[in-house]
């Protein structure tokens, strides 16, 4: 492995390490100052632009989709990512993403979720140029990286369209959540990122299960596995409730402290009116509480 090569592995994994402990996301301060196992300082991110291509390497580092940006980025289609080249020539900041692709070296896809909050996939290959389209198609998955060989209709690529889409929403949705929350569970406050999920009020398979922030809950795994068999409960209201089978057991520390102690409690809640819970989905997803309950 080249110094070239360990440098950009120390700095993706240090990303997506810095990722883990905050909950699925980073934020513009995060990639600002990448510490790596070295001491050293590193920025991932530019300034202004979509692109950021550090002097000191070949080829580019990361690159940022954004919801709201001026670019025609497509979401997943037939399992690779469509990332618009920027305005102008098909050189510029183009060049060096067309060198990773070049080099087949790995980048960042960092997916803006809203201002200075970025949900990072990595390793993410360029896999094609598209000239003629002004785009570049990304793998967001090792295993698809040779995707763009195949025919668009192949079978293959149907496949890996809907495994990669429902990884990236996922991922997306995660951090998002728990970016909201300040990543700490809403029902215990537990602050330790890699011990918390982002838990649908409504399941993603049913028609009201959309991938919005209000329709999620940060929660730690225990309270995510208790709301997820009923167990546990959340009324229009924001208060928790314990199965009442629950609350009559006596089972050590942990279901005296982790759960019976709950009961009653407020759910701490993100700080932006439009990411706290939907009460209509809360309502409806306690009724099935109270059906088990009963």
């Amino acid at each position: 492995m080249t110094n070239a090569e360990a440098l950009r592995g120390a700095i993706i994994g240090s990303v997506m390490d810095r990722a883990g402990r905050n909950g699925g996301f980073v934020t513009r301060t995060d990639l600002s100052f990448v510490s790596l196992p070295t001491g050293e300082i590193r920025r991932v991110i530019d300034a202004a632009r979509g692109i950021w291509n550090p002097r000191d390497m070949e080829a580019t580092l990361s690159v940022v989709s954004s919801p709201t940006g001026p670019y025609a980025d497509r979401e997943v289609e037939g399992g690779l990512f469509h990332y618009s080249y920027r305005e102008g020539s098909i050189k510029g900041d183009n060049a060096k993403l067309r060198r990773a692709f070049e080099l087949q070296v790995p980048i960042i896809l960092l997916r803006k979720v809203r201002d200075g909050i970025y949900v990072p996939h990595a390793p993410v290959y360029v896999v094609d140029d598209l000239v003629e389209q002004r785009e570049f198609l990304l793998a967001l998955d090792e295993s698809v990286r040779f995707l763009s060989r195949l025919t668009a209709d192949a079978p293959e690529r149907r496949y890996a369209e809907r495994l990669v889409k429902q990884r990236l929403h996922q991922r997306d949705f995660r951090g998002r959540v728990i970016a909201a929350y300040e990543t700490r569970c809403t029902i215990c406050r537990l602050r330790h990122g890699e011990l918390l999920d982002a838990a649908h009020i409504i399941a993603d398979r049913e028609d009201e299960g959309v991938p919005a922030v209000s329709n999620g809950l940060s929660l730690c795994k225990i309270h995510h596995a208790a709301f997820d068999l009923n167990m546990m409960g959340i009324a229009p209201d924001y208060t928790v409730h314990i199965d009442r089978r629950l609350l009559e057991e006596v089972d050590g520390p942990m279901l005296r402290h982790g759960l019976q102690d709950m009961h009653g409690t407020s759910l701490t809640l993100p700080e932006r009116k439009q990411d706290r819970p939907d009460r209509a989905r809360l309502e409806a997803r306690f009724a099935a509480f109270r059906a088990r309950a009963s």
